[in-house]
């Protein structure tokens, strides 16, 4: 798996979550840095488990979708004295 890395924007837009989470749900501040230490966290430590969710979904949903494929496909198919 690639390493999670976020553009600079990305990651001030969420370290910037986590502090309002702290102060709204935890009524504690925390600064930058210890924010984006626990932003490389979760994303080293628990970002794999929600990538892997992602690819699982992606995959279910293009099976799905190879599926109907298949069978428009089979729909267009002309009679022939072979056809199955």
């Amino acid at each position: 798996m690639a390493v999670i890395e976020f553009s600079e924007q990305e990651k001030r837009a969420i370290v910037s979550r986590i502090q309002a989470y702290f102060d709204e749900e935890l009524e504690q501040e925390i600064g930058q840095f210890d924010a984006e230490f626990l932003l490389d966290f979760f994303a080293n430590q628990i970002g794999p488990y929600f990538y892997n969710r992602g690819l699982y979904d992606a995959q279910t949903i293009l099976n799905s979708r190879m599926e109907d494929i298949s069978e428009a496909i089979l729909a267009l198919e002309k009679a022939t004295e072979s056809s199955r």
